[in-house]
């Protein structure tokens, strides 16, 4: 059985996706035209859009990657956060531009944001493919958002559903059946 079978419906397609990310990334490269643009991965699920982001981005970037656990392999963040990768190099002095697939609860990017202030960047700024405001629970206004998405349970571009889903080239709604069994 195919994996497309588990999505009740499409909400981006990739061409609506590419669309998003290109108007983004004209937006950072006017924002970031004369800064030290760093760029950093929130692992695993930015992946695809970091790598689609900064193709659209024309100004001179560096990047690296964070992991962090907050979910395991649940649909709902536990709220403690642990740095499972850190970044590679010094956040003194540079621009940094922290990439997500989703912004949910917000605890997750909350923490991280704290985090890399105390790190003496220039600045910080944050861009989500995806912002779902519903379910906030903390106060945290991403700069750049592709496109405020429905409380439901979102998968592919990168977003998943137990590590799987994160392959599909457009963005949909799981089936409840496949993560409430």
């Amino acid at each position: 059985m195919s994996m497309r079978n588990d999505v009740a419906e499409i909400l981006y397609s990739e061409e609506q996706i590419a669309a998003i990310v290109q108007n983004i990334g004209r937006r950072i490269s006017e924002d970031y035209k004369d800064k030290n643009l760093f760029m950093i991965s929130v692992l695993k699920g930015s992946l695809i859009f970091m790598a689609d982001l900064m193709r659209a981005i024309d100004v001179p970037c560096a990047i690296d990657f964070l992991s962090v656990s907050s979910y395991g392999s649940g649909t709902s963040t536990s709220g403690a956060v642990r740095i499972l990768k850190d970044l590679d190099s010094s956040m003194e002095g540079k621009d940094l531009l922290v990439v997500e697939d989703i912004l949910d609860s917000g605890m997750t990017l909350s923490f991280l944001m704290k985090n890399l202030s105390a790190r003496k960047p220039n600045s910080i700024r944050l861009c989500t493919l995806l912002d779902k405001p519903e379910r906030r629970k903390v106060e945290i206004y991403p700069d750049y958002v592709g496109a405020v998405v429905p409380d439901k349970f979102i998968v592919g571009y990168g977003l998943d559903y137990a590590e799987k889903y994160r392959n599909l080239p457009y963005i949909g709604v799981l089936k409840p059946e496949i993560y409430s069994v």
